[in-house]
């Protein structure tokens, strides 16, 4: 009785996202993540991956993945702290800590178990933590699973935050914490100003540069380079997910919080370590983006030129600085109808809707890569061009 009336709860809930354009359909890649790919039976320009450097299905990383598989095998057979730790995974650390110019690093299984395990094990009832209200859910999660006091405040407003940040002295420890790059807008935090309210309110600083990762800074090291705040940063998070094309995430930072974070962090405590494969891939993902800075280069080229062009057409792309452009058409339905009809034409993209974001800001999110062609964005501009003047939304 009671499994047949969770069931029929969950199918009225089902069909009441369905009837609000909110739920999810998942369309099926066929081929690698690259930007013309197979999705669903039918040949497209891919943009919406956050394979921003185009490396998913770079040969390099093939090559290291199977020679990683080879020498050890499938699996580590373990989690990291027991007998999961190979000299591939140190290996790994140790490059990326050289890369991102810090003292130490500590991978994880991804970057969600990353920012979960990593908020939960630095804060608990004694301690505050400071949150921009448009973080990603990731962190959000990973602070709703502590103790410790929340506070949020209001998207990029120094005002707000330092309003936040007074009568604070009460707590053990303050954790300041912002994405780098916003996934849904791609706007950029404004980090310095952060890390100096930060270090006047004697507070703690956790950025996550998930999409900041060889996106911004020299050679893609990400927002701490971008802004030259190396070292002032305390906790700073990021994933070989998206421009680096494996999978992982990752902190970076001096040898006593790494140390802190493999002894207490249960998502890493207790989960297995990265096949052999993963670990060799990310390395290779390492070596290439720093002997070939033309990558970072033509992404940002590709990027200007395709955001110019949706703004040129008539399109509201909002407050984007990045390769992640929105195309913000408010309704879900309006969103929904702009993707089908993309995809008919052969652009892939996907509609983003509550509760990723506000129920008015409904969207397609668009992101180009450095594999794109100029042809390939050309194709793309004239596809939304067609699709918005047939749906009346320019």
């Amino acid at each position: 009785m009671q499994r047949a009336l969770l069931l029929d709860s969950l199918r009225e809930e089902l069909r009441g996202l369905d009837e609000q354009d909110l739920l999810w359909r998942v369309r099926t890649l066929q081929s690698p993540s690259a930007p013309h790919a197979k999705v669903d039976g039918k040949n497209v320009i891919v943009l919406c991956s956050n394979n921003y450097l185009g490396l998913a299905n770079h040969p390099k990383l093939k090559q290291a993945a199977i020679a990683a598989t080879r020498k050890y095998g499938a699996g580590s057979g373990s989690v990291r702290v027991i007998a999961g730790t190979m000299d591939l995974h140190v290996k790994l650390e140790k490059e990326l800590a050289a890369y991102r110019g810090t003292e130490s690093s500590i991978t994880f299984q991804s970057g969600y178990a990353t920012n979960l395990g990593t908020i939960m094990c630095l804060v608990d009832e004694r301690d505050l933590i400071i949150s921009d209200e448009l973080n990603h859910g990731s962190i959000i999660d990973g602070c709703r699973l502590t103790k410790a006091e929340r506070r949020v405040y209001k998207h990029k407003d120094m005002g707000d935050l330092e309003k936040q940040l007074q009568g604070t002295e009460r707590f053990r420890r303050v954790l300041v914490i912002t994405d780098g790059v916003f996934s849904m807008d791609g706007d950029i935090a404004p980090l310095k100003d952060i890390v100096k309210l930060a270090q006047d309110h004697n507070a703690v600083t956790y950025v996550d540069d998930a999409h900041g990762d060889g996106v911004l800074g020299e050679n893609g090291r990400g927002i701490t380079n971008h802004f030259h705040l190396e070292g002032k940063v305390d906790v700073d998070m990021g994933t070989f997910s998206k421009a680096f094309g494996c999978v992982g995430g990752y902190v970076v930072g001096s040898k006593d919080l790494c140390l802190y974070l493999q002894n207490k962090v249960r998502s890493y405590l207790l989960s297995g370590s990265h096949p052999p494969a993963v670990a060799g891939a990310c390395i290779a993902a390492l070596q290439i983006v720093q002997k070939q800075p033309s990558l970072v280069k033509k992404l940002w080229d590709n990027t200007r030129y395709f955001k110019k062009g949706l703004k040129d057409i008539g399109f509201d792309t909002g407050n984007s600085e990045t390769p992640i452009t929105p195309v913000i058409v408010r309704e879900a339905r309006k969103a929904r109808e702009l993707a089908d009809n993309l995809f008919k034409l052969g652009i892939f993209v996907l509609p983003i809707v509550f509760p990723m974001v506000a129920r008015d800001k409904a969207r397609v999110r668009t992101i180009v890569t450095s594999a794109h062609t100029r042809k390939d964005l050309d194709v793309a501009l004239a596809a939304f061009e067609k699709v918005g003047k047939q749906l009346a939304l320019i």
